[in-house]
């Protein structure tokens, strides 16, 4: 199988206006593994782009693992309640912040490698804090969840997140973790 294609490199996909989520990822030891630069649709996703870079200007997302990591699939992170490395995450993945749910704001783009979505419950306006960013096609998540920008920089770092064990839904023991999230406008 080959592997995927950089993002940098998929048909249509360029840096856009921004803002850009800036995130400096860390394994478990807290060794520096690189860089994520997501851009973020704010044209197509108002309040959930709002939402993240609230919590990204506030640290919130310093320190969160990435709970459940799921090879050829995606890689779920953003749980300021329950997923602090510093702390007890067993319950990561349950939670969210201590902000309002999010109404989904559906739009056209398709699910691909390095898109990023929001996370959801089972009601599609449960949006939180979480969300997940995508190692392969995933087409069927198309009009099921929000999606709210697209990987620009960092192919290399997003495949090198420990994955998770497949027989426990992708839950990662020792998980990498998102040292640092910044935004750049």
């Amino acid at each position: 199988m080959a592997a995927p294609a950089l993002a940098q490199e998929l048909p249509g996909v360029t840096d856009g206006p921004g803002p850009n989520m800036v995130i400096e990822v860390a394994g478990a030891d807290g060794t520096a593994k690189g860089q994520i630069v997501i851009d973020l649709y704010a044209d197509k996703a108002p309040n959930h782009v709002e939402r993240l870079v609230t919590l990204a200007r506030d640290g919130a997302y310093d320190g969160v693992v990435f709970h459940r990591v799921i090879d050829g699939f995606m890689a779920q992170t953003g749980d300021v309640q329950h997923g602090k490395q510093s702390g007890d995450t067993a319950m990561a993945g349950m939670g969210g912040s201590d902000l309002p749910d999010l109404a989904a704001e559906f739009n056209d783009v398709s699910f691909q490698p390095g898109t990023v979505g929001m996370a959801r419950s089972a009601s599609p306006d449960s949006a939180n804090s979480q969300f997940f960013i995508d190692l392969a096609p995933a087409p069927f998540l198309d009009g099921q969840y929000t999606v709210v920008g697209q990987l620009v920089e960092g192919w290399d770092v997003l495949n090198s997140i420990k994955k998770g064990d497949p027989a426990a839904n992708g839950s990662v023991e020792a998980p990498d973790y998102m040292a640092t999230v910044t935004i750049a406008e």
